[in-house]
């Protein structure tokens, strides 16, 4: 039987825009809310809500167990091998940001290098930056190809004896593109060198296994995994955890402290600092738990059958290019339109009911490789259909006439 969206389960995709059925074609930058996820926070805040890990009455306690079957329901789904190799934070850019300061800054000095792609996002991007200006390490770029790929092997020529981190995104934000970071891993490991994957879109629309892949650092978020925003999470070998410093210091992340000296928790409380995202993270492992439910191989069938319709349809417009168009590559339909800007397009798109995506969409590094400014996207969720897709062709071939 084939997998049908459950547009129903989404309160939002109810509504309408401009006077139009809203077709919501931005879940790359944030995926709407199911009603589990909603009922899951609201039954949470109305009936067991209070801080964790620091009371023993009744609500403290049951606070307690909800916060951490969420890491439990988050290790399970990365099948990570330990719970505790899981941390969670606001979000992949924080997840990021906890590996360059906690892991790789002690470890890194003038001349070191970390390696990374053109195609990554901003948040993959900058916290190297901040390594390069404050301690004089060196990024070297991994190319892509001009149809959004990459080169495994290309990395064991990038690597050198300074190489300390490679970072690579699982599946670009713009492209699309699945990189095959199983062969990017084994190739640096095989040198000696731990990866950081930014998995914040690879891990919705991938079945990702940790110990499969054997990879150090994984990065997601919540809000693109249909979950609530301002929570995330890193999973991080355990070996890795125990030797890094923390992030944040406060209440929650230490063992002792006193006016001489001050010992750390064991991770993950050490890099948790303060009140954690409490609400969230139940929110989190009820989108997961939603996720799980539905079938991962079930929603990814589904979503490359939206886009290749997507893809199909879009071929009829000769004014009309795709940027990405690496094999097996996810649910995202990035393009550039002759003669339009990507954002007069984009909001004639949603005067019809349209939300798409226009800009450089946080990959700067990656607009340039292909001498662009901007695209439009147009990305797709497990609750896309082909009606969607319809009303974005009817949208293009409404703005063709009016921006030309």
């Amino acid at each position: 039987m084939s997998f049908v969206p459950p547009i129903g389960d989404f309160p939002i995709l109810a509504r309408e825009v401009h006077g139009k059925r809203l077709a919501y074609l931005d879940s790359a930058a944030s995926a709407q809310k199911p009603k589990a996820v909603l009922q899951a926070m609201s039954d949470f805040a109305s009936t067991s809500y209070a801080n964790v890990h620091r009371g023993v009455h009744t609500l403290a306690a049951e606070s307690t167990d909800a916060y951490e079957k969420a890491r439990s329901t988050v290790a399970k789904f990365l099948n990570a091998k330990h719970t505790d190799e899981i941390v969670f934070t606001r979000g992949g850019t924080e997840a990021l940001n906890l590996v360059s300061y906690a892991y790789l800054a002690p470890r890194i000095g003038a001349g070191d290098e970390i390696v990374l792609t053109k195609m990554e996002h901003h948040s993959n991007i900058v916290p190297w930056h901040f390594l390069r200006e404050r301690q004089g390490a060196k990024l070297k770029w991994v190319d892509v190809r001009e149809d959004g790929s990459i080169n495994a092997a290309a990395f064991g020529a990038a690597i050198t004896p300074k190489t300390k981190l490679v970072a690579v995104t699982h599946m670009s934000n713009v492209l699309g593109s699945v990189n095959p970071i199983k062969d990017i891993i084994a190739i640096a490991h095989a040198k000696g060198v731990p990866v950081a994957v930014d998995g914040c879109q690879g891990a919705v629309h991938e079945i990702v296994d940790v110990q499969d892949l054997d990879v150090d650092f994984y990065a997601i978020t919540g809000h693109k995994l249909y979950g609530p925003n301002a929570i995330g999470a890193l999973y991080a070998k355990r070996a890795h955890l125990k030797s890094m410093r923390p992030f944040n210091g406060g209440g929650e992340m230490i063992a002792e402290v006193s006016e001489e000296r001050i010992t750390y928790a064991e991770p993950p409380a050490r890099f948790e600092a303060g009140t954690p995202p409490i609400l969230e993270a139940v929110g989190l492992a009820a989108a997961l738990d939603y996720i799980t439910g539905l079938g991962r191989a079930a929603i990814k069938a589904h979503e490359a059958e939206i886009y290749a319709y997507a893809r199909e349809a879009v071929r009829q417009f000769n004014w009309l290019k795709v940027i990405g168009e690496a094999e097996g590559k996810g649910a995202i339909l990035s393009f550039e339109a002759e003669g339009m800007h990507a954002h007069d397009l984009a909001t004639i798109l949603d005067h019809e009911g349209v939300a798409v995506r226009a800009g450089h969409h946080c990959a700067q590094v990656l607009m340039e490789r292909f001498n662009l400014a901007s695209t439009t996207r147009a990305s797709f969720g497990l609750y896309s259909t082909r009606e969607d897709v319809d009303l974005l062709i009817a949208g293009l071939a409404k703005a063709r006439k009016i921006l030309t």
